[in-house]
Parts: structure tokens; C-alpha cells; sequence
């Protein structure tokens, strides 16, 4: 007979081949790593003679679970921000801590725990996208676990680069350094079409290319990202990641939520592997995925949990029984992805989407002994009907079979668990390093919260911001062409004028000291009352930011602006402030030299609140006390030119005037 490590006997082995053989009272014979064997218990044990032999009686045998889409090293970031909308959770939260704690110790620490984690829950194998994706390798490669470790790449500074070129230097050594690693496969990962830019994924792409590596992405996760890239570049997701090239080398596309059958057949084509994350897809309620299509179009669809931050676990049985339940659901159709099909796209199409088809996926001789062994004597599990129904074993998987269930886990031959125990991971470290992760990240979080500015900051990573001072003021006109006599003096020149429509929402918080946040967008009027232009900036106030110079003159403190570049919506949800105010106005700008000393000239209309006439409004930025005073004395100047009074001067900004919240006046709501 012929000498083997192992041999796993009796047990009902779901081989997961091309024919879906399933094989009663079958054995799994294993050597060097490898599947020596697979067949009948009678006849396995007649042909080889193990080293040791483990009944599997009244158990399930079958290959790993591939996760085929996921970011570990967020398992430290699990609960941390949760039934938030995808923007907000992401760039208000999540990217704001990453910046803050994400280093190599953080990636190897969270690797560990998720590793631990999908190891109990029968996952042998994975595919990841996230930073310091060498750290993560060490740490995977410790556990035993059979991974695709992809790099992060974005558009603007990533926890472990500074900029896209310096991560796509770090992800070339990262290849060259992993590549010949017999469990672990490098790859590269655009993050999204939205966060990087065409020549970026182009540059990841031949980098993928150059090495045969894959590419993991994310793709058309919502309907609002398929409608901003058809408004901003004039193609959907899809079809503009299709055109620059990135579908040319091979690519694990997560989510395609938003996808339609021209789409699909291009993912086909290209031979682009989907990653369906049904329960993270469900929780940020992005939408369901169309899985029966596009398995029915002839794309590869595999299965994964996606970061356990967005999940908030790692558990591919619960995956499995949501994502045949919403195929169901959302055709309207309960024949629509069947238990087999579904526990297919956790294994074999898995394997095939992380280009690993030929080493694992399936229970074939010749490939790597990934495999795990399920109890099927669980009451939750009780009665079985496979003498009657040959699919029945699946429908028992799939419906029935939890995670915990799971008793024995090996990877190339070896154990990672058995009888339950984790074998290559010290399961009670883990519990209090990642505890003390906890606490510090909760603590930061918790400063940032009472901090309005903070928050701000938080989110402002590559927009302009600062501090400005300003020496200014407000009085009422009765001719809006009255500033034309102050054009005419001969040391006034005009250097620019400018047309807007200005709506501004002023966000108020509870804590009367926590100052004030500004979201303002300013549509530019063209000749024939057009809107030319759109851009929107926000400010931030602290309060008592303002005094009076010269008994009228207000020297103004803003101590930040800078672009906004998210819908005002995100903005309500990521504050959460007390009360808002609204103000409307049209407002002409000259941008001027007085005595060669620059000014803003402002005439505005207010229409909400509806304030009667027109306001003129004079400004100049300052940066001393000197300054301020001498600006001050030349606005004062320039109202006497108009033959203002300066005791007609009003010294607050419109939404401090006294008819605010009353009819006709600011329209304040609480939100």
C-alpha cells in the first residue's frame, strides 16, 4: 500500500468538482500537502496506509472556504461606526482613524484576529485589499492560512504612502518579495474608480500585468457612485474601468451592485471575477446585487464577507444563507441560486476568482489539501434526507450548518484547527491586544466628537484649509448702484467683478462654544442669468470670534475653510448638529484696489430670510493689529465717498439679525 500522512475516512465528502460528485461514506487521502486521494472509505484505506487515520463519521468533508473579498486588519475596527451611510462611515470615520493608527503593528495584530477568526468559521483562503499589505503577509503566513494579499492604492495619502507613487513603489516590492511564497500570492488594488484616477488604474494595471498578478477593486458598490461617474466622466463604473485597460489583467471586482447585462457581458469578455458581499451590501442598504444574472451571463461570482468593520463579522455560512435568500427575494424567484450553487461560489469559484482554481477550491487529486471537516450531529442540523434527495446535503449546509460547527481546518496538510482549537494562533493574546487597540481608538474617537473643528479637520485630508482674519462691514442701500461713485475715484481700480447665487446652511451645535460650521455653495450667473460654475467651500467659526474697530469695523476670525467636496447631505449626517439656518442670496463682487490696498466690494439681496433693499458689504483680509486698524480707517473712507453714515453700519452677520426665526425672517430648523 501506498505511504500517506493522513487519512480522513467515513465521511460524507462534498468533492466540489466540475460533476459536484458527492461521495457517502467517502475518504480523503493526503500526503506532502497534497490530495493523494479521493473515493469511497472501502476503497481509499484498501489503497494506502497512513500515518494517522481520523474517522469523519457522521461528519462533512469538504474543501475550505474561500472569502474572496476582504479587509482583515479592520477587525480592529469592528462596532466603531455603525448604521451609517457608505460616505460618511468611510471617509468620516473610518479613513480619519486609519490615518491616525493604522501601522504595521495595527495590520499584523488585526490580520491575526481575523485569521483566527475565519480559521473557526472553515475559510482556508482569502482574498484582501488593505495597507502595509507585507506586515499582513507576515502575519498570515504565521497562521498557516492560504492567502491573495492585495495593496492598497488611492489617490491622495494612504496610511502607509504619502502619495499613488510611492504606494505603487511599495507594492512592487511587495510582489518581489512575496511572490515565490508557496501559501501567500501578492496583488495590487485600486481602491475604486471614485478614489483613484484613470492614469493611476492604468499604472496598477501594467504593474499587474508586468508580474501576473491580480487586481482587486471596487466596483459600482451603489447606484449614487454608477450616477456620479456617468456625470463626471460620461461612462458608468463598469464601462470607464473597462475602457482605460484595467479589465486587461485579472480582476476581482467587489460588489457590483449597480451593473446591467451590457456590463455583465463585458465582465465576461474580460474574464473579470465578481465578489459578492451580500451581508456589507445589505447593511450600508447599497442594494442587491444581480448574482443571477450575471451567473447566468457566464461570469465567474464568488463569495466573501467583505471588512469586518462593514459586516461586522467574517462568517461565509452566514453569506451563504443571505446570499441565496436575496437571489430569491430579488427575482422574485425561489429556484434562483440553489444551496449547490451558492456553496460553489464559496469554494471553487472563489478558488477561480483568486487565480488559485488549480491549487485549491475543490477536492481533486493533485491539489492542496485545503479542507475542513463540519459536525452534521447538531440539533439545528436534525433530520437528514440524503437518501431521498441527493441535494439535500447542500440545502443542509447552506440553510442549516453554522460556523461554530465547524470541528477540524487544514491548509496544505496541516492543522489549523482540531476538535476546535486554533493550533497556529494564541487565541487569549488576542483577546487583550486588541482590547487595548480599542480603548486608545475609542478614546481618540471620543475627543473628536466634542471638537467641532476636529471633525472637520478630520475629514479635510487633501483640501485647502486655514486661518483668515478680516476687517469688514454691513450697511443697508437703498440704489445697488450706488457703489459705481465709489468705482469713478480715480484711486479705485476694479480688478475683477463676479455674479453669484449664494446658499449657505449654517450648522448650530448643542454646546454654545463649540463655534459654528458653514456649508456654502456658490453658483456663478452668467450674462443671460446662467449658471456658469458650481463650487462649494465650507468655514468654521468658534464663537466670540469677532470685535469692533474704531466703534463700527468688525475684525472677523475664521479659523478654517476649505473645499467641500461632498453633498450637503453628508455633511447633516456626519455633524449631527443641533439646529440649522438657511440664507440665500444674490451677491455681486468686485475684487478692487483702493490707494492700491485690496478690498472686497459686496451688494447683496437677500431673499431668505426676505430682508427689504440691498445691503453693501465692504472686506479686506488682515493679518496684524496695525493692519486691521489702518484697513478700517480706509473702509470708513470709502463710505464717505458714498456719503454713508457710519452710524447706519450693522454689526452682525445676516443670520444674527433681530428678526431671525420670525416670519419673513432666517429660516432656522432643527434636524
Amino acid at each position: 500500500m501506498k505511504p500517506v500522512d493522513l487519512i480522513l475516512t467515513h465521511g460524507n465528502v462534498l468533492t466540489m468538482n466540475e460533476k459536484l460528485d458527492v461521495i457517502a461514506d467517502g475518504a480523503v487521502a493526503i500526503a506532502s500537502g497534497c490530495i493523494q486521494e479521493v473515493g469511497l472509505t472501502q476503497y481509499v484505506v484498501s489503497r494506502y496506509a497512513a500515518t494517522e487515520t481520523i474517522s469523519c463519521q457522521g461528519k462533512y468533508i469538504l474543501p475550505g472556504l474561500v472569502n474572496a473579498h476582504t479587509h482583515i486588519p479592520m477587525s480592529l475596527l469592528r462596532g466603531l461606526a455603525d448604521d451609517l451611510k457608505l460616505d460618511v462611515w468611510l471617509i468620516g470615520y473610518i479613513m480619519p482613524i486609519e490615518r491616525e493608527f493604522v501601522d504595521p503593528a495595527f495590520c499584523q495584530l488585526g490580520a491575526t484576529l481575523a485569521c483566527a477568526e475565519m480559521i473557526r468559521g472553515g475559510i482556508t483562503c482569502f482574498g484582501d485589499m488593505y495597507y502595509f499589505e507585507s506586515d499582513v503577509a507576515e502575519a498570515v503566513a504565521q497562521t498557516g492560512m492560504r492567502a491573495v494579499l492585495a495593496e492598497t492604492i488611492l489617490k491622495f495619502p494612504a496610511p502607509d504612502a504619502e502619495s499613488y507613487v510611492h504606494s505603487l513603489a511599495y507594492t512592487r516590492d511587495f510582489i518581489l518579495r512575496w511572490r515565490s511564497h508557496p501559501r501567500i500570492t501578492p496583488a495590487i488594488a485600486p481602491h475604486a474608480p471614485y478614489s483613484t484616477t484613470d492614469e493611476i488604474m492604468a499604472l496598477c494595471r501594467d504593474l499587474a500585468l508586468e508580474f501576473e498578478v491580480p487586481i482587486f477593486t471596487h466596483l459600482a458598490e451603489t447606484p449614487a457612485e454608477v450616477e456620479e461617474s456617468q456625470r463626471n466622466f460620461g461612462h458608468s463604473v463598469i464601462r470607464r474601468v473597462a475602457e482605460n485597460g484595467l479589465l486587461d489583467a485579472p480582476t476581482v471586482a467587489a460588489h457590483c451592485v449597480a451593473i446591467d447585462e451590457g456590463e455583465m457581458l463585458l465582465m465576461k469578455q474580460k474574464g473579470a471575477s465578481v465578489a459578492h458581499n451580500p451581508s456589507a451590501n445589505t447593511k450600508i442598504s447599497s442594494g442587491i446585487a444581480p448574482i443571477a444574472s450575471l451567473l447566468e451571463m457566464g461570469v465567474n461570482v464568488a463569495l466573501g464577507t467583505d471588512g469586518p468593520a462593514s459586516n461586522n463579522d467574517l462568517d461565509m455560512f452566514e453569506e451563504m444563507r443571505l446570499a441565496t435568500f436575496l437571489a430569491k427575494t430579488s427575482t422574485g424567484d425561489p429556484t434562483q441560486l440553489p444551496a449547490w450553487q451558492v456553496l460553489q461560489m464559496a469554494t471553487s469559484n472563489g478558488a477561480k476568482a483568486l487565480g488559485l482554481g488549480d491549487i485549491c477550491g475543490s477536492l481533486e487529486i493533485g491539489k492542496r489539501a485545503d479542507l475542513i471537516v463540519i459536525d452534521s450531529r447538531q440539533l439545528h442540523n436534525f433530520p437528514h434526507y440524503t437518501q431521498s434527495n441527493p441535494l439535500a446535503v447542500y440545502s443542509q449546509l447552506v440553510y442549516a450548518v453554522k460556523s461554530s460547527d465547524v470541528l477540524h481546518s487544514l491548509v496544505d496538510g496541516q492543522w489549523l484547527m482540531r476538535d476546535r482549537e486554533l493550533l497556529t494562533i494564541d487565541e487569549g493574546q488576542l483577546y487583550q491586544e486588541s482590547q487595548e487597540y480599542a480603548d486608545r481608538i475609542g478614546e481618540f474617537l471620543s475627543n473628536r466628537e466634542t471638537d467641532v473643528l476636529r471633525k472637520l479637520v478630520a475629514i479635510s485630508m487633501g483640501m485647502e484649509r486655514g486661518e483668515t482674519y478680516e476687517v469688514q462691514i454691513k450697511v443697508p442701500i437703498a440704489d445697488p448702484w450706488i457703489v459705481e461713485e465709489l468705482f469713478d475715484q480715480e484711486d479705485v481700480h476694479i480688478l475683477r467683478s463676479v455674479h453669484y447665487r449664494q446658499y449657505d446652511v449654517y450648522f448650530h451645535f448643542e454646546d454654545a462654544n463649540a463655534g459654528m460650521v458653514r456649508y456654502r455653495e456658490d453658483d456663478r450667473i452668467g450674462a443671460n442669468d446662467e449658471v456658469t460654475s458650481v463650487r462649494s467651500r465650507l468655514t468654521y467659526t468658534n464663537p466670540m470670534s469677532e470685535r469692533s474697530i474704531l466703534g463700527s469695523v468688525i475684525l472677523s476670525h475664521s479659523r478654517f475653510y476649505s473645499l467641500a467636496d461632498r453633498p450637503l447631505r453628508f455633511y447633516r449626517e456626519y455633524f449631527h448638529d443641533a439646529q440649522e439656518t438657511e440664507l440665500i442670496k444674490e451677491r455681486r463682487r468686485w475684487h478692487i484696489q483702493f490707494r492700491e490696498v485690496p478690498f472686497f466690494v459686496h451688494v447683496d439681496r437677500v431673499s431668505q430670510p426676505q430682508l427689504d433693499g440691498h445691503f453693501l458689504e465692504i472686506k479686506s483680509r488682515t493679518w496684524s493689529a496695525e493692519d486691521a486698524d489702518a484697513k478700517a480707517h480706509m473702509i470708513l473712507e470709502m463710505l464717505g465717498v458714498l456719503e454713508i453714515d457710519p452710524a447706519n453700519i450693522i454689526p452682525l452677520d445676516y443670520i444674527d439679525f433681530p428678526d431671525v426665526d420670525q416670519p419673513g425672517g432666517l429660516s432656522s430648523s432643527s434636524t
